[in-house]
């Protein structure tokens, strides 16, 4: 059995056993549609850790991490998981509480019913289900482009026979819309049958398989490159700049030297230099911006709802930020170190690689054992399905509790025909997301996520707002909605529709002025209108001394002890 057959055995029986956790989770779903959408309100601490993380760790922070520390360097990791580790948290703590409080209080099950209550405004759900829909395929292409590509690198040889490609290196793997499909067909199953419970254990399970699988990845590889040292070592000698944020005039002379070798002898100089770029300093330091995008998701938003008490976000507060350094810091080392990596007197990328997605995969493929290699991608693709499965799932919800169940039938259908709703439009969007990946399947995974993350996060002075701020009003609400909107479509076109991958805006990222933007929106136009009613502040702001314990005094006891 060749390296490619082995990965392809080694797949289908993490697929299958995925299958068969569906099946069993489907065994405790109660056929109520809270049941469906929030496991009935029952998760605890432990696996809700586990959802959040899993949910947040998509392919964008393996499969794209990797990729674009390959191209960027290790500056990529400050940029995005040094923010996220301490934003991600803060937003749990200040924004997930308190959306929980307000959740279990009054019976929401989406962020738009939220809105609706807190901005008076019955029509605010139709100007933000196309906006969030429209940010969430994106985010569901990153799981799907990543996971073929991943699969189709890691499985070449297996059918020598029958797929050929124009790459030979590609020849006799799983076609890259094959993998994808069957990717999705997986996750639909569980989510299908399952709901957020089956989503719930299947993120718990995954997220367990992917930090360990992802950890014996990290060791596997630098074993086989002489260790961490000397893997670290041939970067410094062919592209030191890619372990600093800023390039220096030594940097350049050592490309400009090492590519005239290259250029003489490509045998003898082995490894082509990439140039040496720098992080603008003021891009980087707003890149703090975009993990602000979690307080809007809407996948997240549910995942909260979820929760059994308050005290079951302790552990997700205080261990985020500590498995995102767990997750990040291998993929981040493994993009910079194959930019310099050798294997048998040979480069293990190769030279002008078109598609940066396939670094992990590439690398796992080339330096790990056949056995080692099917299940490090079992562990990558765990990362990509753990992410997927809650995406699919609460646009299955916005559609059915927000457009279908409010504004069409008027709260008139019965449990079950909810859940069959839901469950039908996750099959739609699963197969139109499939469509565009299977279209899309060259475009870099970290540059859509960036776009993506930057229209929620140019949301995120709307639920901040709504929450702590008693004065802002549905004309406010409305106006930084539409504000981030245009701004977002306007600049995503500016960069050529995200191909434009060095973009910035005025010196600085798109996200800087779209959120500084719709702020202002929000402020200037609810301090020109009238603010909310006495009722609505009442509901939402109700004092420490009233009734049922205040959201702040909830929050500020989730983390003190039992």
């Amino acid at each position: 059995m060749n390296a490619g057959m082995l990965a392809v055995v080694v797949i289908v029986c993490y697929l299958a056993l995925l299958l068969g956790l569906g099946v069993f989770s489907s065994r405790f779903f109660k056929g109520t549609s809270a049941d469906y959408f929030l496991a009935s309100r029952g998760i605890g601490p432990f696996l809700l850790l586990m959802s959040l993380f899993g949910t947040t760790m998509t392919a964008f922070a393996l499969v794209g991490s990797s990729g674009e520390s390959f191209k960027s360097g290790i500056g990529v990791y400050g940029k995005m998981a040094s923010w996220s580790g301490i934003i991600h948290s803060a937003c749990f703590f200040l924004v997930g509480i308190k959306l929980w409080s307000l959740g279990k209080r009054h019976g929401y099950v989406t962020q738009i019913q939220f809105f609706r209550d807190r901005f008076e405004s019955d029509k605010i759900g139709l100007v933000l289900f196309p906006i969030l829909v429209g940010l969430v395929v994106p985010y569901l292409l990153i799981g799907v482009i990543s996971s073929g590509t991943v699969i189709q690198n890691v499985t070449a040889g297996a059918f020598p026979a029958t797929f050929h490609y124009e790459a030979a290196r590609l020849n006799g793997s799983v076609p890259y819309w094959l993998g994808a499909g069957v990717i999705c067909l997986v996750v639909l199953f569980y989510v299908f049958f399952g709901g957020v419970r089956g989503t719930a254990w299947a993120n718990a399970f995954q997220t367990i398989v992917f930090i360990v699988l992802g950890a014996v990845a990290f060791f596997a590889i630098a074993g086989e490159l002489g260790g961490p040292v000397e893997a670290t070592k041939l970067v410094q000698e062919y592209n030191p700049a890619k372990l600093k944020c800023t390039a220096t005039a030594a940097d350049r002379a050592n490309y400009e030297e090492k590519l005239a070798a290259y250029e003489a002898d490509q045998q003898a100089a082995i490894i082509k230099p990439q140039e040496p770029k720098s992080i603008d300093d003021l891009a980087f330091l707003m890149y703090f911006l975009i993990p602000l995008s979690v307080g809007m998701f809407p996948h997240l938003f549910q995942h909260w709802l979820t929760a059994r008490s308050a005290k079951s976000f302790r552990l997700s507060v205080i261990a985020h930020p500590l498995m995102i350094m767990i997750v990040w810091v291998p993929c981040v080392m493994i993009g910079v170190w194959a930019t310099s990596a050798i294997a048998h007197g040979k480069p293990v990328i190769p030279p002008n690689l078109g598609n940066p997605n396939a670094v992990l995969a590439i690398m796992v493929k080339k330096l790990t054992s056949p056995a080692l290699g099917g299940f490090l991608t079992a562990g990558i693709l765990a990362a990509i399905m753990s992410s997927l499965d809650s995406q699919f799932l609460c646009i299955g919800s916005i559609f059915t509790n927000d457009i279908v169940g409010h504004y069409i039938t008027h709260e008139k259908l019965s449990d079950r025909q909810m859940v069959l709703i839901g469950r039908g439009f996750v099959v739609l969007i699963v197969a139109v997301t499939y469509f565009i990946a299977v279209q899309w399947k060259t475009t870099g995974v970290f540059p859509l996520a960036i776009w993506c993350f930057s229209g929620f996060a140019s949301l995120f002075p709307l639920v901040f707002a709504s929450l702590y701020w008693r004065r802002v009003t549905k004309a406010g609400a409305y106006a930084c909605v539409l504000t981030a909107a245009a701004m977002w479509l306007y600049l995503f076109a500016q960069s050529d529709f995200g191909a434009n991958r060095e973009y910035l805006f005025l010196g600085m990222l798109p996200v800087t002025t779209i959120i500084a933007l719709s702020t202002l929106a929000l402020v200037g136009v609810s301090l020109m209108t009238s603010p909310p009613s006495p009722e609505t502040l009442d509901k939402f702001f109700r004092p420490a001394g009233g009734r049922g314990a205040a959201t702040a005094s909830i929050a500020s006891g989730a983390l003190s002890d039992a």
